[in-house]
């Protein structure tokens, strides 16, 4: 997994797993903590994720509300999108670009 950009963006490239899951959540934490406004998580060089990288996920959603601000996923693959609304968590993250819309909704292609 590799993780750059700074406090309002960050790629997200590789396998986002349970080997991987403290080194994502100590980025996106700092990332969440030293910033304002919407944090976008771009996703598109995102192989794939387990239960855990979701989780890691939604904890940066979480912890970017408490701070008030958004966690964005932007170009999120379509095996990913998949599991998101299989999940129904597409309706509390915010989703943009890649096939779903925010709110919850997919766009038309």
């Amino acid at each position: 997994m590799h993780i750059r950009g700074d406090h309002a963006e960050l790629v997200v490239g590789g396998r986002l797993d349970v080997r991987s899951a403290a080194d994502a959540r100590s980025v996106l934490h700092t990332a969440v903590d030293s910033g304002e406004g919407d944090l976008v998580l771009d996703l598109a060089e995102l192989d794939s994720w387990d239960a855990t990288g979701l989780g890691v996920i939604m904890g940066a959603h979480r912890r970017a509300g408490r701070c008030g601000r958004r966690l964005v996923l932007r170009d999120v693959p379509p095996q990913m999108q998949r599991l998101l609304v299989a999940t129904r968590l597409h309706r509390i993250l915010a989703i943009e670009g890649g096939g779903l819309a925010e709110g919850g909704t997919l766009t038309k292609p």
